[in-house]
Order: structure tokens, then C-alpha cells, then sequence
């Protein structure tokens, strides 16, 4: 075995310790709040993450991995086509210069945070002949510097996108603020599931709460037990990201 081997051997095994890590707090969470683990989703958050490290976490058994450029995504994309399985979502927010890029290439957006976006994607994805399936982002704690729509702005434009024929909305994402406690992260994720059954109530067609993207690296454990269906980790599975 040659030095290149005997380091992707190393780092594969590294990967595999840290994605047991993670399944095992998934797990714990999920048990703990009387909740199926399996009726949450890993999203392997692989921003600035390689296509060669992408590809161990793939040998890993991870199949969902979530971007947050839109060229960066597409790169791995396309040299990752020939990986069965595999399934790309983008997390962060989507520019509307960036809507045809993206249209029909993600298999869910988590942040689609205006009108303006999901209109664009409706028009690109009718024009193609498909139907986009997205998240709308909340932004739950009211800061300024956070994408999303309000809560109380929440419902209508949840029914303005019901009306899009090529947009499926299937639930709610947030962000909440940056925090010294995983703990103080628990009011803003039981505030977004609030939010979606008060959606859900309302019986808007095209419109579903199925899933609830929250949680990172160092909070995921608290939007489980929130009711998360779906959360995004890098550092946790990757290791610290490097300074751009």
C-alpha cells in the first residue's frame, strides 16, 4: 500500500467514526423524544467539502448531501453523476439570478425565503416540465442579518405558493441565532413546529408540513427532540471547515 492509499484508508476510517457519532446522537434523540430515528433524514452538509471526501462519505453509506453554492454544487453534481443513489440539496439561500442553474438539479431547496424566488422557480420549472419541491424558510428569531419570512407573514405566502403549479412546498426550515447552549436553540425549533401545524391546518392545496429542516452540528440533538425530520451537518461528519 502506498502512502496516497494508506491516508485515504486513514481518512475514510475517520469519516466512518465521525458518521457513527452522529447516527448514535440522531438516535439518542430521537428515542429520547419518542420519536422513530429512522423518520429523520442526515444531510451531509458537504460545502467546501472535496469531491474525493464527498466520495468517502458516499462509501460511508451517505447518500443526501446539501450545498450551499450553487456552482460548487454543480461541479460535484455532475462529477459525482455516475454514484447511484446519491441525492443533492441545496441549504442555503438561492439567489434569483441563480434560479435556472438550479431549477430540476436539487432534489429539495430548504430555503426558498421570498416570493420573488418561488415565482421564478415556478416559471423555470414549468417551462421544464417539472415540479420543484421546496422548503420555506422562517426566520423564527427576528434578526435582521437572517434570511426567511416572518412568522406572521408566513400563512399568505405559504398560499401564494400553493397556487404555483410548478412548486411543491413540503415544510419549513430555519436557522436560529448563534448560541453559547444547544439548549438556547430550543425555543426557535419549537416555535417553526408550531408555525407548520398552524400551516397545516389550514388545508392549503399544494401545500404540505411533511418536513421540518432544522438542526446543525451543534444543535441537532434539540431539533430532534423538536421534531426536525431533516438535519444538516458538516463540522460534525467533515471536521472544521476551512477560512475563506
Amino acid at each position: 500500500m502506498n502512502g496516497a492509499e494508506a491516508d485515504g484508508r486513514r481518512a475514510a476510517g475517520e469519516f466512518q467514526e465521525r458518521l457513527d457519532a452522529v447516527l448514535a446522537r440522531i438516535e439518542r434523540a430521537a428515542r429520547r423524544a419518542g420519536r422513530d430515528p429512522g423518520a429523520v433524514t442526515l444531510v451531509a452538509a458537504s460545502k467546501t467539502v472535496p469531491v474525493e471526501r464527498v466520495l468517502e462519505a458516499v462509501a460511508c453509506g451517505c447518500r443526501i448531501f446539501g450545498e450551499n453554492r450553487v456552482q460548487e454544487a454543480l461541479g460535484k453534481i455532475d462529477a459525482l453523476k455516475s454514484e447511484a443513489g446519491i441525492e443533492w440539496h441545496f441549504i442555503g439561500p438561492l439567489q434569483p439570478n441563480k434560479v435556472r442553474h438550479a431549477i430540476g438539479r436539487f432534489a429539495l431547496l430548504h430555503a426558498v425565503d421570498r416570493l420573488e424566488v418561488a415565482e421564478r422557480l415556478d416559471r423555470a420549472a414549468r417551462e421544464r416540465g417539472i415540479t420543484q419541491r421546496v422548503l420555506l424558510e422562517v426566520n423564527v428569531s427576528g434578526e435582521t442579518t437572517k434570511h426567511g419570512f416572518s412568522p406572521v407573514d408566513l400563512a399568505g405566502a405559504a398560499e401564494r405558493m400553493g397556487a404555483l403549479a410548478g412548486v411543491r412546498v413540503l415544510g419549513l426550515m430555519t436557522i436560529p441565532p448563534l448560541a453559547d447552549k444547544p439548549e438556547d436553540a430550543r425555543p426557535h425549533f419549537r416555535r417553526l413546529r408550531e408555525l407548520a401545524a398552524q400551516v397545516e391546518a389550514l388545508g392549503i392545496p399544494g401545500v404540505s408540513m411533511k418536513e421540518l429542516s432544522m438542526g446543525m452540528s451543534g444543535d441537532f440533538d434539540v431539533a430532534i427532540e423538536e421534531g426536525a425530520t431533516m438535519v444538516r451537518v458538516g463540522t460534525a461528519l467533515f471536521g472544521p471547515r476551512p477560512v475563506r
